[in-house]
């Protein structure tokens, strides 16, 4: 890999972590707690057209738990809840291969991975009834990435299919 390629690829994950940590802490009111809208989960679908974006969303969501309000649980809990639902995100394609199908299973991967141990760790700091922790931040990861998310990717994709974001590096 020569160099241009490679500040390209840092440029590239900096860019990402940074969209992540502002969009998350701007609207912090309602990207933490027992209901979460982290609007910046929309992004976590672009490591289905490229694993390559799992490094720039997990820093990105590290750096927004670090200046969240959940303290060392977020820092570690969230952002392993990120890189599992992202790494997830990123090899549904192999498994599923319609394409339009593979998406929006790629899109439940969030729900469930932050619901469960976000949910648990909402539980375990702020004894948080455990099922209903799970299940507000499940419903709250499925409104953003599924419900919001995925349509806003789909237009995205229709209107810029050549538009980097969603082009293998």
């Amino acid at each position: 890999m020569n160099n241009n390629n490679t500040v390209k690829r840092l440029v590239k994950t900096a860019i990402i972590a940074a969209l992540y940590a502002v969009i998350t802490l701007v609207l912090a009111p309602i990207s933490y707690g027992p209901i979460q809208f982290r609007v910046s989960e929309i992004m976590v679908l672009l490591a289905f057209f490229d694993p390559f974006y799992i490094v720039g969303l997990t820093l990105g969501c590290f750096i927004a738990n670090i200046l969240g309000p959940n303290g060392l649980a977020d820092i570690i809990f969230g952002t392993l809840a990120t890189f599992i639902s992202v790494y997830a995100v990123s090899i549904t394609e192999r498994f599923v291969k319609n394409k339009k199908t593979s998406l929006i299973i790629a899109s439940l991967w969030p729900t469930i991975f932050n619901g469960v141990i976000i949910g648990w760790m909402l539980n375990y700091i702020y004894q948080f009834p455990l099922v209903l922790s799970i299940g507000e931040v499940a419903i709250g990861e499925f409104v953003v990435v599924t419900i919001v998310g995925v349509p806003i990717v789909r237009l995205l994709q229709n209107k810029y299919s050549s538009f980097p974001l969603f082009c293998k590096n």
